[in-house]
């Protein structure tokens, strides 16, 4: 396979913290707020995830083989993800147009079995899209798709391949720069940063990014066990299950849980002022805060550590946790210097 050189942002030494104006920092987490925000509501009733393991763990492993930055990895999940959904839902429709008309349901049957078959031209092409969002760094070139795609049985043209990623596109109606959890956590380590954290950013930083990994490739689980709790039952209804489908969209709400986690395998002493730190930030309750970081170290770590204090089991919710919106006058206050 061809191996495209170019360099990995894999480091610590190349990602900086503190050098943007906190101006800057309070206007871009208000808009990722309100784009959280948006991203929940619109969540509401969605159709399925597809976010399994064995397709994470593939979008993951081939951005390691073509050395993208992990944002891209990230974002190549989602644009799959969504782009899966509008399929499903697409499906779905034909399926309950032509049961209502009592035609024959052969449409989108052919749908169904045209989706099958090109899932992993569409899965490369998100990544290929993905990697062009990252314009500081060189794309994935069509040559190096197909050779890669070739070692793997699959035979195709360039411009069956140009026509995959319009698809992709047409699907999401060109929307493909999709916020990450990635953007939330780093976004929120600058603003941990200029307040006070007394575990350092860049140290939480390379923690966050094993444990966003983690709840990546254990998705269901790590949700499953969030919503259980959140629920205090070990068998959720149907419809609970529905309901907490905008809980997994909640991006703000997983940073904030990937971050106390970091926190707590870091320096578990300072655990409870992360935790604060958060709580003023976001505005997201302090017991939402510390199930997430709970389930996310119990799938992470395990139950138990030797050798470490473990975290107080948090009180239990009685619904599903969801991040709230900062007001423009939180969002004012957040970075004190």
């Amino acid at each position: 396979m061809d191996r495209p050189e170019r360099p990995r942002l894999s480091s610590l030494s190349d990602f900086r913290f503190g050098a943007v104006a906190t101006e800057t920092i309070e206007d871009t987490l208000l808009h990722l707020a309100q784009q959280n925000e948006q991203a929940v509501q619109e969540a509401a009733g969605r159709m399925g995830s597809f976010r399994e393991t064995r397709i994470v763990e593939f979008v993951f492993l081939l951005s390691e083989q073509w050395c993208l930055e992990k944002s891209v990895s990230y974002q190549a999940v989602e644009i799959l993800e969504r782009f899966m959904v509008k399929q499903a839902e697409n499906i779905c429709r034909q399926a309950t147009i032509q049961l209502r008309g009592k035609t024959e349901p052969q449409n989108w049957r052919a749908l169904k079995e045209q989706l099958f078959n090109k899932f992993i031209l569409r899965l490369v092409s998100c990544v290929q899209l993905a990697s062009k969002l990252s314009f500081h760094y060189k794309i994935i070139s069509n040559v190096t798709v197909l050779n890669f795609l070739r070692t793997l049985g699959y035979l195709h043209t360039k411009e069956e391949l140009l026509e995959s990623e319009l698809d992709v596109l047409k699907s999401l109606n060109f929307q493909i720069n999709l916020p990450t959890p990635l953007a939330y956590v780093e976004m929120l380590l600058e603003v941990l940063g200029y307040n006070g954290c007394l575990v350092p950013a860049t140290q939480l930083h390379a923690t966050c990014l094993i444990l966003l990994d983690v709840v990546y490739l254990l998705h269901e689980p790590v949700y499953e066990s969030l919503l259980r709790a959140s629920i205090e039952n070990s068998t959720p209804s149907q419809l609970q299950g529905e309901k907490f489908v905008s809980v997994k969209e909640d991006f703000m709400l997983l940073a904030v849980g990937i971050i106390a986690a970091s926190a707590f395998i870091q320096n578990h002493e300072c655990w409870s002022q992360v935790m604060g730190h958060l709580q003023s930030i976001t505005g997201i309750a302090l017991e939402s805060i510390a199930e997430f970081s709970y389930a996310i170290l119990t799938h992470s770590v395990g139950a138990s550590t030797p050798g470490q204090q473990q975290p107080v089991p948090p009180h239990l919710v009685a619904r599903p946790p969801r991040s709230a919106l900062p007001s423009t006058h939180e969002a004012g206050g957040i970075c004190q210097i």
